[in-house]
C-alpha cells in the first residue's frame, strides 16, 4: 500500500448520518426558539465543527451557541446516533485494508465518545485501530489538529511520516485540514460535500463509492 496511516472521516465517508444530525439540529434550534435555517443543504452543517454550525449557520452568540451544542448532544446521544447507517462497501473495504500492513483511524470533529458509540452501533469498531474526535470542551475540533492527533494515536509522527498519511473525507473541511497538515487527501464523492470545494483544497482523487477507495490507496 502507498500509505501506512489511513484516516477516515466519519459522517458522509463511513456512515450515512444526515437524518440523525438534522433532527438533532432541529431539536436544539427549536428548543432555543431561534430562527430555523434551511437545512436541506447538508454541506452547510455536515463537516464543520458543531459549535461553528451554531455560530455561523444559526447565527447565535457564543453563549447561546454553547447552549445549542449541549441541546444537540443531548438529543443526538439519546436518538440521533441510532439513525446512522454504514455505507455499503465500507465493512468489506476495512476488512481488506486490515489484511495489509496499514493502520486505520476514524478522524472526526464529532465528540470522540459519540464516534466510538456510533462505530459500536454500526458494528465496525473492531475494524479500526483508533477512534479520534474532538473534546467535549470544543478543543481539537478542526481537522488540522485532529490529523496529527490521529497519526500519533496510531503510533506515527506527523512530521516524520507525513508522506505515509492520507485523509479520506467528503467535505471541504476534511480537504483543508489535510492540506494544512501537508498530507494527501482523497475525496468521498458519494458523501455530503461538494467536489469542486474539495478539489480547490488539493484533493488527489475522488471515489464514487467505498469500493473504489482501495485502488486509490495503492
Amino acid at each position: 500500500m502507498k500509505y501506512k496511516y489511513i484516516l477516515f472521516d466519519l459522517d458522509g465517508t463511513v456512515s450515512e448520518s444526515a437524518e440523525g444530525i438534522r433532527r438533532s439540529l432541529e431539536y436544539a434550534i427549536g428548543t432555543l426558539g431561534a430562527p430555523m435555517p434551511d437545512l436541506d443543504d447538508y454541506t452547510l452543517y455536515i463537516g464543520p465543527p458543531l459549535i461553528d454550525t451554531f455560530l455561523n449557520l444559526v447565527g447565535l452568540d457564543p453563549v447561546t451557541a454553547e447552549q445549542g451544542a449541549e441541546l444537540y448532544r443531548s438529543y443526538y446521544n439519546s436518538r440521533g446516533k441510532y439513525l446512522n447507517r454504514v455505507y455499503e462497501g465500507i465493512p468489506a473495504l476495512l476488512e481488506r485494508l486490515g489484511r495489509e500492513e496499514v493502520k486505520l483511524a476514524i478522524c472526526t470533529s464529532k465528540f470522540e465518545r459519540f464516534a466510538e458509540e456510533i462505530l459500536d452501533i454500526l458494528g465496525i469498531r473492531n475494524l479500526f485501530d483508533a477512534v479520534c474526535g474532538s473534546n467535549l470542551d470544543g478543543s481539537r475540533k478542526d481537522k488540522k489538529d485532529l490529523i496529527p492527533y490521529a497519526v500519533a494515536q496510531l503510533g506515527g509522527d506527523i512530521e516524520r511520516d507525513r508522506e505515509q498519511v492520507v485523509m479520506l473525507g467528503d467535505t471541504w473541511f476534511d480537504a483543508k485540514g489535510a492540506r494544512l497538515c501537508g498530507v494527501d487527501f482523497i475525496g468521498a464523492a458519494y458523501g455530503y460535500g461538494a467536489i469542486p470545494a474539495m478539489a480547490e483544497q488539493g484533493a488527489k482523487a475522488f471515489a464514487d463509492s467505498p469500493g473504489e477507495l482501495f485502488d486509490l490507496l495503492r
